[in-house]
């Protein structure tokens, strides 16, 4: 049975809207095609991008971590609320 969602998924976005390099939104960590098509996609859909998004966030920390630029467990704050 399909659970039916009460409340709806919010944006991700951080207001900042700059792409990086590989192509995704520093604020955010979406893609191009997944910040136009946020307001098409189901919920089940935003909890992938936003998982999607928290794990681009962690390589980006693990980046910096190796390049000596920021230490991994007190780098940025990052949460997205699912």
């Amino acid at each position: 049975m399909e659970q039916i969602e009460i409340f709806e998924i919010p944006s991700p976005c951080k207001g900042i809207c700059q792409v990086n390099n590989r192509g995704y939104c520093v604020g955010c960590y979406r893609s191009r095609e997944e910040r136009f098509a946020w307001n098409l996609l189901n919920n089940e859909q935003k909890r992938k991008v936003i998982a999607l998004c928290q794990q681009r966030y962690k390589r980006y920390l693990q980046r910096k971590a190796k390049a000596g630029q920021v230490d991994e467990q007190g780098g940025e704050n990052f949460k997205f609320d699912i």
